[in-house]
């Protein structure tokens, strides 16, 4: 029987919307108005284990899907040599930005870090959009730099969770993320969340695993445009870090469940 979080499973993902006639754009080719027709955004959070978003990325390559990519700072994600593979397969990169979360709310010390990260990404690629980091652990919303700050000014043009995911029902677009190891994870889920009720979630839906989600886009032909969202670090057929993930993922949800329950 197939695992789900295989990267055969995320291929088998792949191929079944492109059998069911949806589009693959980047989030900076929905906010620059290229996105047409049935489509999804695809967006990746690479929070660690930069190496199998390359894995990810060269996958979507041979599909001819491009994807966004959002690194963060931390070691385990800011991979100069994999930005630029990434990159040169023509996927987005983006920031997957922290700043008031590793600066205690300093919004003049985020903003300067802030700056610095993304001249830093924009050697390998010319950074138009940013996505924040959940940071569950830590009590700063990241996104409340903005409210001091506007983005704009530093040549951004769009943030999911301003841009898109807080806006009633723009373009009909469906929301579903890997978050929890599972498509329908709210109850775990601190900060990724959307701004407004949803017609079609994973939660009202019965999404619950990948193949779920593969067989919704199978028999569901003229529903929403939909938002992608997956961690790469939880995609793996190597056995050890499948069950490793599983383990880790687990305990993690049982923190993270007290601190939306708080």
């Amino acid at each position: 029987m197939q695992k789900d979080f295989t990267l055969s499973t995320y291929k088998y993902l792949l191929e079944t919307a492109l059998e069911s006639r949806y589009l693959f754009y980047s989030f900076q080719d929905y906010c620059e108005g290229k996105a047409k027709g049935k489509f999804i955004i695809l967006r990746h959070d690479v929070d660690k284990k930069a190496t199998n978003a390359l894995v990810i990325a060269r996958i979507e390559a041979k599909l001819g899907i491009r994807a966004s990519y959002y690194f963060r700072v931390v070691p385990q994600s800011n991979k100069p040599h994999i930005i630029k593979q990434i990159a040169e397969l023509g996927h987005e990169i983006g920031y997957h930005y922290e700043e008031l979360s590793i600066f205690n709310g300093n919004p003049e010390k985020s903003i300067e870090h802030f700056e610095r990260q993304l001249n830093s990404l924009r050697q390998f690629y010319q950074v138009k959009t940013i996505c924040m980091h959940g940071s569950p652990l830590s009590k700063w919303d990241n996104r409340d730099l903005w409210k001091i700050y506007n983005y704009r000014d530093f040549g951004i043009i769009g943030e999911p969770y301003i841009d898109l995911l807080i806006k009633p029902m723009l373009d009909n677009i469906v929301y579903l993320t890997d978050t929890a190891r599972m498509w329908d994870g709210e109850k775990f889920n601190v900060r990724d969340k959307v701004g407004y009720q949803l017609s079609v979630t994973g939660k009202n839906t019965g999404l619950h695993s990948t193949f779920d989600l593969i067989n919704w886009l199978k028999v569901n032909d003229n529903l929403s445009n939909i938002m992608i969202t997956t961690h790469p670090q939880r995609w793996t057929d190597n056995k050890i870090d499948w069950m490793f993930e599983l383990t880790l993922q687990t305990l993690k949800n049982v923190v993270k469940k007290l601190i939306v329950n708080k």
